[in-house]
């Protein structure tokens, strides 16, 4: 039937487009991320899981804390989520083999190759480690060999989301997953780094010999066995693993946590210790399984102590027989300091014996019964050092692994070349990163210790590498209230300038108008970012206008940024025409924009003067004042016929209402 999730568009970005793989928990999917165009690894979980709201919720606790997690040698979480009820988990496509394909093909795996596959395991566990996560899911399906070498390790954290899930029914998955569970995740249900130490280590006896450590016919049996026995010996099954490799195992997956490893960064200076000591012979022979008794007809798998015994005998015979080879006397013990070679290139030499080189057991050397694994090796490199005489130490400290060498110049170089020429040179490397305002990004900026010293091979060179120019971008400021700007600036590693403040009719006061350097922005550390502060809208005072003329009113209330409201024009007895009568509001202040009120005069009231010449007194005053006018009578002559002769104002003219009008009376 065909996949229904084919050419489906996952969370509106991941379009699936073919099947990679099933487990257990998930299936995997090749799907092409949309917004930024590239492949990834689309997990999708069970449709049992994405119904345990505990689960999804913990996945997407364990997901965030995975995506932190940046490293070379770990698969890289670039986004988890949930689609139409599909719970999702979108990663780094890896081009290669799980190493359980690895495994499957071409185990037993020669020490060097095994080695070289746990190192950078190793490496991705001690980065978890330090950022707090454990793994508790180490097996072969969660670590990818790129078909460049490069190994990556996967799904971390997803094992503690799925511990919510009960695996009863999922017989498969429990099977795979209690292979290589430590004692006291089975025992009490927790872990720490001791906890994928253990793990590893039983890898590591996977790899040298093509079976798993710990087996049985059920879940309960396997889970027995990790709690009540120890993990057997790699030389019972295949006879080219050598004493300290055993050793490495041996303590690796020691059943009380206390007395293996204490961390993956422990294991893995033990690991690069265990392969300086060995020679190349050793590293590179390619040993074949033994028989699924073991080897004599000895069960690898029976109890710890009746392995144990056999196992001492066997090693001091390893011991004495490596120490003098048929070809020629050679001593290999393992030199002062050191760290391991870079990243794993390729799993196999190809000038790698298939078969180890005959043994003549020409010594046999005691060792106690039960010193401690990391103790035991020193008598027997001693010894072998005295057995092969000055010869074979000359060659270990001149040419050999004990010798010495001078760091070369690099400062200057890119990385990748740098790193070549001192790895050239028998020397480690280890890389810092820091800013340089001069140096582009990926130079070598400086090397500790510097060009010219001399070293041991394998001694470690710190380089510290050019990260570029370091600029931040400047946040966008505008609208924010200036008690944050410290801390936002702060953030992205700037600093506040100059505040400075100012009237704005739009933004509010306390909160930034504008800013120097711009949002957006590239600036150096500590770059001082000066901004404007609103003190909100800006008062103006009223401007007096009254008894000014009309434009002269207008001109200076609108000059200060108000508007002008014109009433309805009034009469006025003491203001001349065109002139403002009145305002409002008469003084104060308002806000730009804000309206005054104005009335203008339109003068006194104008009455048009009666004729009353001729007229009886009386009745002229009376025409006169009843119009509103004021009458003045004069008698020159008397009152000879009381009738009006003169009016000071000749009819039919228009004066002022209340004017006075004289009358001349005869």
């Amino acid at each position: 039937m065909a996949d229904p999730l084919i050419g489906r568009l996952v969370d509106g970005r991941y379009r699936i487009l073919s099947h990679l793989a099933d487990g257990g928990m998930a299936t995997v999917y090749v799907a092409l991320d949309a917004r930024l165009d590239r492949q990834v690894a689309l997990k999708v979980m069970r449709p049992g899981l994405a119904a345990d709201h505990v689960f999804v919720e913990r996945f997407r606790s364990e997901a965030r804390s995975a995506a932190r997690l940046s490293h070379p040698n770990v698969v890289a979480v670039f986004d988890q989520g949930e689609s139409g009820g599909d719970v999702f988990l979108a990663m780094e496509l890896v081009d290669g083999k799980t190493l359980r394909d690895v495994i499957h093909e071409e185990a037993p795996l020669t020490v060097r190759e095994s080695l070289a596959i746990l190192e950078p395991i190793l490496e991705a566990l001690r980065a978890a480690h330090a950022a707090g996560i454990i793994h508790r899911d180490v097996k072969p399906e969660n670590v990818i060999v790129r078909r460049d070498g490069e190994v990556k390790v996967a799904d971390f954290g997803l094992a503690r989301a799925i511990t919510n899930q009960t695996t009863t029914s999922q017989t498969g998955v429990l099977l795979g997953t209690v292979s290589y569970l430590s004692p006291e995740q089975v025992e009490r249900g927790v872990a720490d780094t001791r906890s994928d130490v253990y793990a590893a280590g039983l890898l590591l006896f996977e790899m040298l010999t093509g079976r798993k450590a710990v087996t049985g016919d059920t879940p309960i049996q396997i889970a027995y066995k990790h709690v009540h026995d120890r993990v057997g010996a790699p030389s019972r099954l295949v006879d080219t693993v050598p004493a300290p490799v055993d050793d490495l195992v041996a303590e690796a997956t020691a059943v009380e946590p206390d007395d293996r490893f204490d961390s993956a960064a422990a294991l893995l200076a033990a690991l690069r210790s265990v392969r300086r000591s060995l020679p190349a012979d050793v590293l590179d022979a390619r040993g074949t399984l033994a028989p699924e008794g073991g080897r004599d007809g000895v069960d690898a798998g029976r109890p710890a102590a009746a392995r144990d015994a056999g196992s001492r005998d066997r090693r001091r015979d390893d011991h004495a027989a490596t120490a003098v080879l048929s070809t020629g006397a050679r001593s290999y013990a393992p030199p002062s300091g050191g760290t391991p070679t870079g990243p794993v290139r390729g799993l196999h030499r190809d000038d790698a014996p298939s078969r180890p080189a005959p043994v003549q057991h020409t010594s046999a050397l005691a060792l106690p019964d039960r010193l401690p694994a990391r103790r035991r090796r020193w008598p027997w490199v001693v010894a072998a050092l005295l057995l092969v005489g000055g010869g074979g130490a000359g060659w270990w400290f001149t040419g050999g692994p004990g010798g010495s060498t001078v760091v070369p110049t690099v400062v200057g170089q890119q990385a990748p070349v740098a790193s070549g020429r001192l790895q050239a040179a028998s020397l480690d490397v280890e890389t810092d990163e820091e800013f340089s305002e001069t140096a582009a990004r990926g130079t070598v900026l400086r090397s500790d210790p510097a060009a010219g010293a001399e070293l041991g091979k394998q001694s470690v060179v710190r380089l510290v590498v050019s990260k570029g120019q370091e600029r931040y971008r400047v946040p966008k400021l505008a609208g924010a209230t200036a008690d944050s700007l410290a801390g936002t600036l702060a953030a992205r590693r700037l600093s506040l300038g100059k505040v400075t403040e100012d009237w704005s009719e739009t933004v509010k006061a306390g909160t930034v108008v504008s800013q120097q350097p711009d949002a957006g922005t590239s600036v150096r550390r500590s770059t001082e970012v000066s901004v404007v502060v609103s003190k909100g809208r800006q008062p103006i005072t009223v401007p007096v206008v009254r008894d000014q003329g009309v434009d002269a009113a207008v001109s200076a209330i609108e000059g200060a940024g108000l508007t002008v409201k014109r009433l309805d024009d009034e009469n006025s007895d003491t203001v001349p025409q065109g002139a403002v009568i009145s305002q409002s509001p008469a003084d104060g202040t308002l806000y730009r924009g804000d309206a005054v009120s104005i009335t203008v005069s339109k003068g006194p009231v104008m009455v048009q003067v009666p004729g009353v010449v001729g007229r009886p007194v009386a009745e002229a005053e009376k025409a006169l004042t009843d119009l509103g006018f004021t009458v003045k009578k004069e008698y020159p002559f008397g009152r000879l016929f009381d009738l009006v002769r003169v009016q000071s104002v000749e009819g039919g003219q228009s004066v002022r209402k209340g004017s006075t009008i004289v009358l001349t009376i005869v």
